[in-house]
């Protein structure tokens, strides 16, 4: 049998909910997690910490999916009680792109000369900020943080040219916790 425990800090709160939902509350914010997906494998709060079994056979999928599980708790301690930050940085050479976060999008113009503008759309409640050569992507979900910075990343994404030579658009260069 495969287990793992979280130990719970002081000043987070974990609930179990309906069906293997697990709640993380602390003073940054609440994080909800669905894990009803995995069969045999039980979630309990005991002695101040969460713990998390595999039970019967089939050693190696279970034990992946308790360290998976164990794994998405740990990131949501995290989230709570510290925060997610992306650092992105903006690239160009010969084109000035500007950068503007506009709503739930972040909005790229000039972008390798283009007249039409590119957008990325920012995940969850996640917090954007741009400047002339850096983003900055924060929040309390890395799941919404990371996916926003992918999306970001991606949007300056250069297609049909060689990108050894054309090194333009906006880059993941830093990743931490802290807010």
């Amino acid at each position: 049998m495969e287990a793992r425990t979280i130990a719970i800090p002081a000043g987070v709160k974990i609930a179990l909910g309906q069906g293997k939902t697990v709640s993380v509350t602390a003073p940054l914010g609440t994080i909800e997690a669905d894990f009803s997906h995995a069969r045999d494998i039980s979630i309990r709060i005991e002695d101040g910490a969460l713990s998390v079994k595999a039970e019967g056979q089939e050693r190696r999928r279970k034990a992946a999916m308790v360290g998976t599980i164990a794994a998405h708790v740990e990131n949501m301690v995290t989230g709570v009680t510290k925060g997610f930050t992306y650092k992105l940085k903006i690239v160009y050479a010969h084109f000035p792109m500007s950068v503007k976060v506009q709503r739930n999008r972040v909005v790229i113009e000039n972008f390798a000369g283009e007249r039409r503008a590119r957008s990325a759309r920012i995940v969850g409640d996640v917090k954007v900020t741009a400047d002339a050569e850096d983003v900055v992507v924060k929040g309390i979900d890395i799941r919404s943080v990371s996916q926003t910075a992918a999306n970001i990343e991606q949007a300056t994404r250069v297609k049909s040219k060689d990108p050894r030579v054309f090194l333009d658009g906006i880059f993941i260069y830093e990743k931490g916790e802290g807010m």
